[in-house]
């Protein structure tokens, strides 16, 4: 891979251009985006020929792009635009479980970013906040050319051990997260201790998530449910709209996943998550900051290792968005700062 292009410069607005086969949607996302004064909407196509076209004429900074369009599927787009002309890509999907299915396709072809279409095209409402921060931080995103199928060849998933561990990894991503997730969670082995995520994703968009890692891993990994047990061999993924916490019980981990208010801005939140394992589990986790926008994960990290956890933050040279990690390490929270492709050895080295 190679990187074929920078973050827009900050003295400018984000130039956008929008994807969808509905008018309408298109007049909304039009309408709610140019709102945002970091953001300017060169314009609007009905598929992807006309958004090829566009691409070259207007020189958009980040797309927004449906899955199911006419003459030619979004999927099958954002595989020949991330071989021919990268760039950053905020899906907007419609909220089915197909969908969802088909959202996973999208970030492993290079999405940057998921979101799901709103129930009414008329109006986005609380929406559009959310889109216009998704599409801030994905116009940021150092896009790569992807030749071929993205992981490769998946492994045949093993089954790992089932009795309990008293050892728990903590894990918090964003932007990008999906990716590094899945070349951490693809090179643990089927013995590993349990782990816990959060990754900023959609409702119901986990699960799909979950199934396509469990199917490439030697671990098994799963949405998590309240009561799951922490143990060997298991990871388990906070579903997005809820918050995920550690408890203990006797000598056994466990999650509870809830609902609950917004935690700087985010449910999921890494911080909520990391700040329970700090409580319950203490110098027994290691916590592992990776990719995202923003800071969500660098005060629970800090709680961590406070706790006497070893603390990990990805390396710059690695992140797709070099947010989250950098407020842990300006904080003091990490003690190693490790890239990508490392990380999986240096969590295994601790435990």
């Amino acid at each position: 891979m190679s990187v074929q292009r920078s973050a827009p410069g900050v003295e400018r607005a984000a130039r956008v251009l929008v994807v969808d086969d509905s008018a309408l949607v298109r007049r909304v996302l039009t309408a709610e985006l140019g709102r945002d004064p970091g953001l300017t909407v060169v314009g609007s196509a009905p598929d992807p020929y006309v958004a090829r076209d566009m691409i070259l004429s207007h020189q958009p900074d980040v797309l927004t792009l449906d899955i199911e369009m006419p003459r030619m599927d979004g999927i099958t787009f954002l595989r020949k635009l991330m071989r021919h002309h990268p760039l950053p890509v905020v899906v907007v999907s419609s909220l089915t479980p197909k969908g969802g299915e088909l959202a996973m396709e999208a970030l492993e072809a290079g999405a940057v970013e998921v979101m799901c279409k709103p129930g009414s095209a008329f109006s986005i409402g609380e929406d559009a906040e959310e889109l216009c921060f998704k599409v801030k931080a994905a116009a940021t995103v150092r896009v790569k050319s992807i030749h071929g199928p993205a992981g490769g060849v998946p492994r045949p998933a093993t089954r790992a051990m089932t009795k309990t561990t008293h050892k728990v990894v903590a894990i918090g991503a964003s932007t990008g997260g999906t990716q590094a997730l899945q070349e951490v969670l693809t090179a643990m082995p089927p013995n590993s201790p349990g782990i816990v995520i959060v990754q900023h994703m959609p409702e119901h968009f986990t699960r799909a998530f979950a199934e396509r890692l469990n199917n490439i891993c030697a671990i098994t990994v799963k949405e998590a449910e309240t009561g799951d047990i922490i143990s060997p061999g298991k990871a388990l993924i906070a579903p997005g709209n809820y918050h995920m916490t550690l408890r203990r019980s006797g000598a056994q981990y466990l999650v509870d996943v809830r609902s609950g208010p917004l935690v700087g801005r985010h449910r999921p939140s890494v911080n909520v998550l990391f700040k329970s394992v700090a409580k319950f589990a203490g110098k027994n986790a290691v916590g592992v900051l990776l990719t995202g926008m923003g800071a969500d994960g660098a005060e629970g990290l800090r709680v961590m290792k406070d706790q006497g956890a070893e603390t990990i933050a990805e390396d710059e040279s690695t992140c797709v968005v070099y947010g989250m990690p950098r407020e842990a390490v300006k904080l003091g929270a990490a003690n190693h700062v490790t890239p990508l492709n490392k990380i999986t050895d240096k969590v295994l080295a601790l435990v």
